[in-house]
């Protein structure tokens, strides 16, 4: 592979809601890029980077895969991400790891719910990304309306850089205002368009729309504005130059549009990933926590530099074991090399390294600063973890998960399956962060959680084929939690028992109050003048934390509670950790009960999308299951958009439900919300369910 030097590096994601042709755009560079010599299609199932049985027959992205492409003398890591909210932290944890994006819209639909999701995540990471208005052969396809919702809906500040030439089926090809001309694809494969000058017809149009493009961009930047006000020229280079340093800075987000699909206006936009998204130099240095005191460094994108990367990624390949997905920031990695895992405190010895190309890939010497690539062999290492120089351990912030909120109990059947599925399991979860397993104490059942119906159903059907388990998949439940309505201020513990030898003695005080919700479970030490000291306080922290994992009334986990330890005795020879741990995880359920409990039920944001003709009896249903609409939105084509709050409890089963409403035209999605109290009735009920 040429060695190319780090300002010609592009790390890159495809983002966008489910079905707006992620996954076909990726197909499409691969080809321009010589990396495939065939069109991949999503609904033939012959797509490089969805590459699992799963997401071919699903036709949907479920595990976000990376390639390495070339493009004029260019690297290009490209990160295909799911679009489904069940994924989110695929999206995430990719996110976190990439220099820009390329958000991919369906001109037909405009910006989707989960468009939005993505572009706040992206806020979040500070992603630079320019914008691609797809389907523009649709019927019903608009660039203007696309662009309309970017700046309605997402606030962003949306410039339109090319004219399309030709409406639906008619899409022939675009204008390219900066570069004043018109690009036609005529062929069928779109391998060699053609660049022409402007058609006569478009002329005038073209002029007025770059006028207004190249003062928006001139505002960006001191010395072209000058040159605007002043009626000078303004080069082609000046311009790009601009524009590309207000994308970095998260200024601007530039729109292109084309039908990948149809192999239309897919290289425009790798000319614009090349032109205007920052090299890993462009953007600012890394900020880590050194290790041995505790102070914060930078990390430069410089090979020169200490090395320091971060696993985003776990995959297990059936063929090849465990390969671990990383994204250098600086130094270099080699084969056959020692690094350190700072999150692990443990040493790691470097295997092979990959280039990965979907599911192929080749092995390489050392990856550099600002690259992207896969370690086969790590033992250790898990999503979130840093990666760095033995002799100067640092410490990059981690990637924080959403809770799962929906759980499915699963059993073995013969003693066989039994130890497979633990095995299988134990590596589900590793390359899952938001993929829970326990053991359920009552019913001594395997529980698995996820995010979602279909998160689960994935997990359950690659459990099933891909790790060959035989087992017995119950119904899905939802994942509630416990929380407390009222404080319970100086409550006492004594923990003491006495055996042959040294006995147990373990005494605390403290208050328990609870939280605003969303708040979690926070610990506080107030005690002063060593009435207990202080190497029993972690044992202490992590009793409360251990109380909270089974709540009074029916052994959900507790959330939002404020543990403050105020005072408490200690014994000069019996006490110990254990004692205090039990201390004090007696002591806070005995609290709890008092506290006035009650179960939280997930609620979700649901946004549904259906002819208008439907509108009543969707409200109608949204209304049976408790529901609590927020608004609704015209759509194009007479469709409207019901925007709701729902109890995850309410929603299971509801897809097959909208779609006999709405003879298969109406589509949801939703997105975890916020926990909120059940009513009485409904907690007798669930509590009833879990005594029966």
């Amino acid at each position: 592979m040429t060695d190319f030097p780090l300002e010609r590096y592009r790390n890159i994601g495809i983002i966008a809601h489910i079905d707006a042709g992620k996954t076909t755009t990726t197909e499409r560079i691969l080809f321009y890029t010589g990396k495939t010599y065939r069109l991949g299609n999503v609904d033939d199932g012959t797509t490089v980077t969805d590459w699992m049985p799963e997401e071919r027959e699903r036709g949907i992205t479920i595990v976000s895969a990376a390639v390495t492409a070339e493009w004029k003398d260019h690297l290009v890591n490209i990160i295909d991400t799911p679009g489904h909210i069940d994924f989110t932290a695929e999206v995430q944890r990719s996110l976190r790891v990439l220099d820009g994006g390329v958000v991919v819209f369906d001109s037909v639909q405009g910006v989707e719910p989960q468009s939005e999701t993505v572009w706040r995540q992206a806020d979040k990471f500070g992603v630079p990304r320019i914008c691609f208005a797809n389907k523009m052969d649709r019927v019903g396809a608009s660039y203007d309306r696309t662009i309309e919702s970017i700046r309605e809906r997402l606030g962003a500040n949306a410039l339109q850089m090319q004219i399309p030439i030709g409406s639906e089926s008619e899409f022939v090809g675009v204008i390219n205002l900066l570069e004043q001309n018109a690009v036609f694809y005529l062929d069928s494969s779109g391998s060699t368009p053609e660049v022409v000058e402007i058609p006569e017809e478009f002329k005038e149009k073209a002029a007025s729309l770059r006028e207004v493009l190249v003062e928006r961009i001139a505002e960006m930047d001191e010395d072209l504005t000058v040159k605007f006000l002043e009626g000078e020229d303004i080069s082609l280079e000046e311009l790009k130059k601009a524009l590309r340093k207000a994308v970095i800075g998260n200024l601007v987000a530039p729109v292109f549009c084309g039908s990948s699909l149809k192999n239309k206006g897919v290289q425009l936009v790798l000319d614009a990933v090349i032109d205007y998204l920052p090299s890993p130099l462009d953007i600012p240095p890394v900020t880590a926590t050194l290790v041995r005191d505790g102070s914060e460094v930078l990390r430069y994108s410089k090979d020169s530099d200490p090395m320091s990367a971060l696993v985003f990624k776990i995959v297990s390949d059936p063929y090849m074991g465990r390969l671990a997905y990383l994204r250098v920031y600086s130094g270099t990695v080699k084969q056959n090399s020692t690094v350190q895992n700072s999150s692990k405190d443990k040493k790691e010895r470097i295997g092979r390294l990959l280039r990965m190309y979907a599911d192929r890939r080749e092995d390489i010497e050392e990856l550099r600063a600002g690259d992207i690539g896969a370690i086969l062999g790590l033992k250790f290492s898990f999503t979130g973890d840093t990666l760095s120089d033995p002799t100067n351990p640092v410490l990059l912030e981690t990637i924080n998960f959403p809770e799962p909120v929906i759980s499915i109990a699963i059993e073995p059947k013969t003693k066989a399956d039994q130890d497979r599925m633990s095995e299988s399991l134990v590596k589900l979860s590793e390359e899952d962060p938001t993929f829970r397993v326990r053991q359920d104490d009552v019913t001594g059942q395997t529980v698995i959680s996820g995010m979602g119906e279909l998160h689960l159903d994935v997990l359950v059907t690659r459990l099933l084929r891909e790790f060959k388990v035989k087992a017995n998949v119950g119904k899905p439940r939802v994942a509630y939690r416990e929380a407390i309505t009222k404080p319970v201020m100086n409550a006492d513990y004594r923990y003491s028992k006495q055996t042959g030898g040294h006995g147990q003695f373990g005494h605390v005080i403290f208050d328990l109050e609870p939280l605003e919700s969303g708040q979690g479970l926070q610990f506080e030490n107030k005690i002063r003048g060593g009435a207990i000291p202080k190497e029993f306080i972690p044992a202490i922290e992590k009793g409360f934390f251990e109380a909270c994992e089974s709540g009074p009334l029916a052994g959900f986990t507790m959330t939002d509670v404020k543990f403050t330890l105020t005072d408490g005795t200690y014994h000069e020879v019996d006490s110990s950790e254990m004692a205090f741990r039990m201390a004090t995880i007696f002591g806070v359920r005995e609290a709890a009960e008092k506290a006035g409990p009650v179960i939280l039920e997930p609620i979700m944001q649901v946004e549904i999308t259906i002819p208008e003709e439907y509108t009543g009896d969707i409200i109608g249903q949204v209304n049976a299951r408790v529901g609590n609409i927020l608004g609704m939105d015209d759509r194009y084509g007479n469709a409207k958009v019901i925007h709701a709050q729902v109890p995850l409890s309410e929603m299971f089963g509801y897809a097959t439900e909208l779609r006999s409403a709405t003879q298969g035209r109406g589509v949801f999605t939703m997105e975890f919300k916020h926990y909120d109290r059940v009513s009485d009735a409904y907690m007798k009920k669930i509590l009833g369910r879990i005594n029966g």
